[in-house]
């Protein structure tokens, strides 16, 4: 019988990348990460909120503060190697590529686009890297880069200073990246510094412009279709920007304390999460050439920090990250988001998550990154990947340009505070788990997730 505190469970079935020696692991109703600060993988509570110490979420310490913050090499020395030069060419269904190790900064940020992906680190390098050689690099004064964003020629980086700092691809000479500005931009701070109105009460007695963040980035998101950028802060805020003139266009008080995920979704829909243990929906109106985000309605009101938010490419599943290592999900059906189950497999903080086909990977502080597989309204576990020494804080994910057939295949990215990148192949296509189950002695086993009991989150339909 299922524990009447968690009734929403999961049965998991983790298996090796080589799918041997296979196990059953039951999810704990009870698992807790209360054991765990939030300085050992930066997530962050705002430093203007009056936080209770006493929280699940735990504390937001500066991030220089974390045992995983070592002094780092100067970027000239240490160069990043190839995991291993004589890794068989027929790798597992599901196994490791490669490894790219810097002895210059945790990693905090990856971004991938065709064959190119970017890394961003504490040590103040962007790095850029195409089939696992290292292309380009350019660098930034700032220290700290928590998140990056490919639009078109341009780079967004979003800093531990709260600016959003823009680069831009030299078309002439790919490699060469070069320092666009920032946002918001000098011009637009100086128009905004005119008028009093546009200052606003961040702490007891201090203002600042509201097209400013005056506290970290920890996010960034991207309306392609409308060409907005979505800033996330730990100053309680999200601010939307318009890519094309580097204008501010709204500011958004949005939670009682750190922002810590902003996600952009199809039809205007927006979703943030934060240490204050919410998740949140809001729609975007447009008038002309303004725009305004009207909020919609709390999906989870939790004690634990909301740590990642992510959402399938059609808009159709949420999913929710906390500093407990609990996920959950929501379904939308028709224009209703439900609550469709809880995914229980870390012990740790969930940090970071990433959609791909029917596919979620969820990357934690517990320093593995499951792989799970949707189907329908089931998710199982298809593979956890082991091999980072340190909390996984990102993931970025790419279809495999090689794959064919039923078999689709993805190529996974993931950064960790261990100071390296390890590069995945990931199947969709499922292992026979009945057989395996067979030869493994656990014939009676149920294969399946127990999604929960369908109920509508409080609020309007969106």
């Amino acid at each position: 019988m299922l524990d009447s505190t968690c009734r929403h469970n999961t049965i998991l079935l983790p298996h090796n990348i080589k799918f041997r020696n296979m196990h059953i692991v039951h999810s704990v109703p009870n698992m807790s990460s209360t054991a765990v600060t939030d300085d050992e993988f930066d997530v962050g509570h705002s430093s203007l909120s009056g936080y209770d110490p006493n929280r699940l979420s735990g504390d937001g310490s500066p991030t220089m503060l974390s045992p995983w913050n070592q002094s780092c090499s100067p970027c000239t020395k240490s160069p990043w190697h190839k995991f291993d030069d004589d890794v068989p060419k027929n790798f597992p269904q599901n196994g490791l590529i490669g490894s790219l190790v810097r002895e210059e900064g945790h990693i905090y940020s990856l971004a991938a686009k065709n064959d190119i992906l970017y890394t961003g680190s504490d040590s103040k390098n962007i790095r850029v890297w195409k089939d696992l050689k290292e292309f380009s690099a350019f660098k930034s004064n700032s220290g700290l880069v928590k998140a990056i964003i490919i639009a078109g020629e341009k780079i967004f980086t979003g800093h531990q200073d709260g600016k959003v700092r823009v680069w831009k691809v030299q078309s002439k000479n790919p490699n060469n990246h070069k320092r666009a500005g920032s946002l918001p931009t000098l011009l637009e701070i100086f128009k905004a510094s005119v008028k009093p109105s546009n200052y606003v009460e961040v702490k007891r007695n201090r203002t600042a412009l509201w097209i400013k963040h005056c506290d970290a980035i920890s996010c960034l998101s991207m309306d392609h279709s409308q060409g907005l950028l979505y800033s996330a802060s730990w100053d309680r805020t999200f601010k939307v920007w318009r890519v094309d003139n580097s204008k501010c266009l709204e500011s958004v008080k949005a939670h009682d304390d750190a922002v810590n995920s902003v996600v952009a979704s199809v039809d205007g829909i927006v979703y943030t999460g934060s240490a204050d243990g919410t998740v949140k929906v809001w729609k975007r109106e447009s008038k002309g050439k303004h725009v305004n985000h009207v909020f919609v309605q709390t999906l989870l009101n939790q004690e634990c920090a909301v740590t990642a938010l992510a959402v399938n490419k059609s808009g159709s599943v949420v999913y929710c990250g906390s500093s407990d290592g609990v996920l959950n999900f929501w379904e939308r059906e028709k224009k209703n988001l439900t609550h469709g189950g809880v995914l229980k497999g870390h012990k740790l903080a969930v940090l970071c998550l990433a959609v791909a086909g029917n596919l979620v990977f969820s990357g934690s502080a517990d320093k593995n990154i499951i792989v799970w597989k949707r189907d329908g309204p089931v998710h199982m576990c298809l593979s956890i990947l082991t091999g980072h020494n340190g909390p996984v804080k990102c993931l970025a994910v790419q279809e495999d340009k090689e794959s064919s057939g039923s078999e689709k295949k993805w190529v996974v990215y993931s950064g960790s505070l261990d100071k390296s990148v390890k590069v995945w192949s990931v199947s969709e296509m499922s292992p026979n788990l009945h057989q395996m189950s067979m030869q493994n002695g656990q014939e009676n086993v149920s294969w399946d997730s127990i999604p929960s009991a369908k109920y509508s989150s409080d609020g309007p339909s969106v």
